[in-house]
């Protein structure tokens, strides 16, 4: 009962930071072009954060049953999971990179089930329920790899398509005009990403915590719970049917999120902000607009994609739509170093601590 209190409690401080991570996801650009002041942009991604977290489960359904093999999954597991992504997402945090929080907490989760599994690679990642082969169901390849490449692609392409098509249309437009306008779009646009990113990113914690409380359920480990406590009891869901997610577990991790918001990410800010293109309100705008549309989508469908990745190419994208040039190189660099290297770090910090719980006796 205390692991799975201690789960809980560390699933809530891993959507915290994934809220002050990735704070510059949704106010990095309407903060740099002035569109509005950082505190007014902080209260417009949390509100928006929250109302975001508060909506769909597709992504959740995913994270609780699509990724790995529930048989290799203990509390035990997703501690050491969970403590894999925080490690990683504080290390990126602290170098003001903009690495993925999502893909920083599926890497833990194949990490740290691979040490569960004892090495078996095989079992845990392309043996999916309903099928004897990857290609039969959802895996990893489908509901993740995929995707991760896709969206930041899409953000790209997208962004310099639509700052492209913005430039043809208000050719004739004076650029005192064309700041004054799209600095009030930007209001719209940065509501937008955060109401976007909060759909998509509480939710992958959420599925989480779901896996445990399901594993724990099957398991007995709640079944002398005090009356006060039965709220922890989590059944599967039957083939076919929609996932169920209690009011208190989409709360606390609604409002978690919106406090990491709150609390911000300065470091990244910086980054996105500044240090890869030099925006203006028309760039700001094309880019959030882009990037959460794509994230909407992938929410929709179950992806559970990255918000960082998919904003900070948008943002690459209207930089390109002026001239390539104007991308900072070095910058795109060390972030695209961050992206390929996040799933096998946190993965590795997963597996490390899922080792160090075993020897001290609490997997």
């Amino acid at each position: 009962m205390t692991a799975i209190l201690i789960l809980i409690l560390l699933a809530l401080v891993f959507v915290y930071i994934n809220g002050f991570h990735d704070t510059a996801n949704a106010i990095a650009t309407v903060v740099s072009t002035r569109a509005l002041s950082p505190r007014a942009a902080i209260v417009l991604a949390t509100t928006t954060n929250l109302a975001g977290a508060l909506v769909g489960t597709a992504v959740a359904a995913t994270v609780a049953h699509d990724l790995v093999d529930a048989r290799f999954i203990t509390i035990g597991t997703i501690i050491g999971a969970l403590l894999g992504a925080i490690v990683w997402d504080l290390l990126t945090w602290w170098w003001g990179l903009p690495s993925s929080s999502s893909h920083a907490l599926v890497g833990g989760l194949c990490g740290a089930a691979l040490a569960s599994a004892h090495n078996n690679w095989s079992e845990i990642i392309w043996a999916v329920p309903g099928g004897t082969h990857w290609w039969q169901g959802a895996g990893v390849i489908y509901r993740v790899i995929i995707p991760m490449f896709v969206s930041p692609l899409l953000g790209f392409v997208g962004a310099y398509l639509a700052s492209g098509l913005l430039y043809l249309l208000l050719r004739n437009w004076s650029v005192e005009r064309v700041d004054r306008v799209f600095g009030r779009l930007q209001i719209f646009s940065g509501g937008y990403i955060g109401f976007a990113h909060g759909h998509n990113d509480a939710q992958k914690t959420i599925g989480v915590v779901l896996l445990a409380l399901v594993a724990a359920t099957k398991a007995g480990t709640f079944d002398q719970l005090p009356g006060w406590l039965s709220f922890l009891r989590t059944t599967e869901a039957a083939p076919g049917e929609p996932l169920q997610v209690a009011t208190w577990l989409r709360m606390a991790c609604a409002v978690a999120l919106a406090a990491g918001t709150a609390a911000g990410g300065w470091r990244i800010i910086q980054t996105m902000g500044r240090r890869i293109t030099e925006l203006k309100p028309i760039h700001g705008f094309a880019a959030e607009t882009t990037a959460a549309t794509v994230l909407t989508a992938a929410a929709f469908w179950g992806f559970p994609v990255s918000t960082t990745h998919t904003i900070t190419a948008a943002v690459g994208g209207v930089g390109a739509s002026r001239r390539f040039n104007a991308l900072h190189l070095g910058v795109v660099e060390k972030i695209l170093w961050a992206w390929v290297f996040t799933v096998p770090a946190s993965a590795l910090a997963a597996y490390v601590a899922m080792l160090i719980l075993r020897a001290v006796g609490l997997e």
